[in-house]
């Protein structure tokens, strides 16, 4: 499923527009990536939680040229189904 999909299959389950649905749908989509932007968690009961995670720096060796490469610290988006979604998904 693609977002236009989403989109059209939220807009026949709520009874909203097209037009609207695309709004709501962005909207979350937009509040979820701000809030993780900030560093903050976005938890949703029955679904599940979206975080951030933080890698911690490593050094890698290039298999060609056994050069060593550091790799600096990176945050990650990560997201944890809840239960009920596991329960749902089997």
């Amino acid at each position: 499923m693609n977002k236009a999909e989403l989109v059209e299959a939220v807009a026949e389950k709520s009874g909203l527009t097209k037009k609207d649905s695309e709004k709501a749908v962005a909207a979350v989509i937009d509040t979820v990536i701000a809030t993780l932007s900030k560093g903050e968690k976005v938890q949703l009961v029955g679904f599940g939680t979206f975080e951030t995670r933080v890698h911690k720096a490593r050094t890698n060796i290039n298999p060609q040229t056994h050069e060593k490469q550091d790799i600096p610290e990176t945050t990650v988006p990560a997201f944890k189904p809840g239960k009920a979604f596991k329960e749902a998904v089997k």
